[in-house]
């Protein structure tokens, strides 16, 4: 009994689990070896074309940026100047309030418009898979068609829209040839092309909500409005932020309604700052200072993205 208990206690305590050996280390370092090709291998038809067409012509921008280039002659080394032009330049400042003032035009008028839009088609209406596909129909119509349209649709002169207000007495403004009412022509077109893909996003987290919860708000004594904003609202903020955050970055490259209807004008009242990227790129051959601009967009994208992702713990209800 003694020489058991001698053993016992000579025996050192094990610290942690048993070292693996060799012929483990490489099973395990082979699996994840495979893993790791399997997923490079899923990965690559995306993978090389966002390389080749996103994040290629992103470093070339850069470069471009700190040089002076017209596209025709060899480029030339200037520095951070293009930046500090951009910058000193008050053109630069009207640019970027034209492109927020598209941005707080369209994205309120999109969102409800969607909104309302989801909120009759998620009830039992009659013919709305028909409905639906009416609404969805501009989101994959070419945005030059919908721009002339548009256009059309807003002539001072002998569009429709104006023609149907002299016929209640009203007479019409000058639209997209007015610099007051142009941005205006703008967000409205933007807005009906849209709506329908904003629509389809907010209908799909109406759909997830599960009745019972409504109910129980029923039950409760909770009226119509009461059950939207305190049940339906909330859980629907997902797909809110969904939008919020696709809407801004494309409401921030805005650029074809523009350059179709007004093409920056009347008197550069539409001038945004994608369409002065094209513009100094290819009308005036300033080439490292378009892609100056474009990285500086970039940034301010970059950061609007950044702070609506940390503020969405805030607001963003996941369940």
């Amino acid at each position: 009994m003694t020489g058991l208990l001698s053993q016992a206690t000579a025996t050192p305590p094990v610290d942690g689990p048993p070292a693996l050996g060799p012929a483990v280390s490489r099973r395990r370092g082979s699996r994840r070896l495979r893993y790791a090709l399997t997923v490079l291998v899923f990965l690559l038809p995306s993978a090389v074309p966002l390389t080749l067409f996103v994040l290629v012509p992103m470093v070339a921008a850069a470069g471009i940026s700190l040089t002076e280039w017209n596209l025709l002659r060899p480029a030339e080394w200037v520095g951070f100047d293009n930046y500090v032009r951009l910058l000193t330049n008050p053109e630069t400042a009207a640019i970027f309030w034209h492109t927020l003032y598209y941005i707080l035009g369209y994205l309120p008028l999109v969102y409800v418009g969607g909104l309302l839009i989801a909120l009759a088609l998620n009830t039992a209406l009659r013919g709305r898979t028909l409905f639906r596909g009416i609404y969805f129909l501009p989101v994959i119509t070419s945005w030059i068609v919908v721009a002339l349209v548009w256009r059309w649709l807003l002539n001072p002169s002998n569009g429709v829209v104006n023609t149907v207000l002299g016929f209640f007495g009203i007479d019409g403004p000058g639209w997209w040839t007015d610099p007051a009412w142009a941005m205006p022509s703008i967000i409205l077109a933007s807005a009906w092309k849209d709506i329908g893909f904003v629509m389809v996003i907010l209908l799909a987290g109406l759909q997830a909500i599960d009745p019972e919860l409504l109910d129980a708000a029923r039950v409760d004594g909770a009226g119509p409005w009461r059950r939207f904003f305190s049940v339906t609202l909330p859980l629907l903020s997902p797909a809110t932020f969904f939008v919020l955050v696709i809407s801004l970055i494309n409401g921030f490259q805005v650029f074809d309604q523009v350059y179709a209807m007004t093409g920056g004008g009347p008197g550069g009242a539409t001038q945004v700052v994608v369409q002065q990227i094209y513009d100094l790129t290819f009308r005036y051959g300033r080439a490292g200072e378009a892609s100056a601009l474009s990285w500086m967009l970039f940034i301010v994208i970059l950061a609007v993205t950044v702070i609506q992702i940390r503020g969405q713990r805030r607001w963003v209800d996941y369940g």
